[in-house]
């Protein structure tokens, strides 16, 4: 499970202004974000050491792909890796609209998902997503503004999306024509672990007591039963000339411990 928050295309300096946590299983082996893939191919972001994808990145071309689980009590355990989806985007030249249309003809063969696609030099977004199950997988061109993705539909009003909305809505006000400072945003927006009231939690089919775990944007699930929870807080900033910052604050599983770094790069042709 994870939550996203951003402002495409309406923002005076920043075209593209993101912020992600993502949650994930304590032991499931995954890398920070850096440089990975072979020759023009080369991807900026963390990546899934088990199935190969990733779930968030982004190339110097300016290709984007965000990719949430739609939460569900019993998934396939034979599905195809929803992680595969923002890998093959971000190795193709295929426009962000042509990919999810193709992606969503054979969505069925994936559990659950949100998906974001975006191409910063055509200033496109779309995002498609194959639920409620047995319907046709929906399409839909992003429109510009802020928008939250958490683990149903776009901009669904879930307690932690509204909240996590307010609050960068609140924070950006401050930085209209300033540099906004990744590091800055994820410290104060995305490390927030209030809970939501139990009586305004999703009914997804899963467990009062899980739905109330999951229900704060920086999640922290332990037991003898579950090690769960937020291992990665990312905050992308791209300028319209094309500077580009991916910070990111990271657990390190092996020393048990925080880590943060920030890699800068240009984004061609803005």
């Amino acid at each position: 499970m994870c939550i996203a928050a951003w402002i495409w295309q309406s923002h005076a300096k920043y075209p593209l202004v993101l912020l992600s946590n993502r949650d994930e299983y304590y032991n499931r082996p995954s890398r920070q974000v850096e440089w990975w893939g072979e020759g023009d191919w080369k991807i900026l972001g963390g990546r899934d050491e088990v199935a190969g994808g990733t779930w968030l990145g982004c190339t110097r071309e300016g290709r984007l792909a965000l990719l949430t689980n739609f939460r569900e009590p019993n998934p396939s355990s034979i599905a195809k890796s929803r992680g595969d989806l923002t890998r093959m985007f971000l190795q193709s030249h295929v426009s962000p609209l042509e990919f999810a249309e193709a992606i969503a003809k054979g969505a069925a063969d994936y559990n659950g998902f949100n998906l974001i696609l975006a191409d910063l030099c055509s200033k496109t977004m779309v995002y498609v997503s194959n639920r409620p199950e047995g319907e046709p997988a929906s399409v839909q061109i992003v429109s510009p503004g802020l928008h939250v993705l958490s683990n149903a539909k776009l901009d669904t009003p879930w307690p932690k999306a509204v909240r996590l909305h307010e609050k960068f809505e609140e924070f950006l006000r401050n930085f209209r024509d300033e540099e906004i400072p990744g590091k800055e945003m994820v410290v104060n927006l995305m490390k927030d672990t209030v809970k939501a009231d139990p009586s305004r939690l999703p009914n997804t089919g899963c467990s009062s007591e899980w739905e109330f775990h999951l229900s704060s944007i920086f999640v922290e699930v332990g037991s003898k039963q579950v090690l769960y929870g937020t291992r990665s807080m990312a905050a992308l900033c791209v300028s319209s000339s094309g500077e580009a910052s991916f910070y990111e604050c990271y657990l390190d599983m092996e020393d048990d411990k925080w880590k943060d770094h920030t890699i800068q790069f240009h984004v061609k042709n803005m």
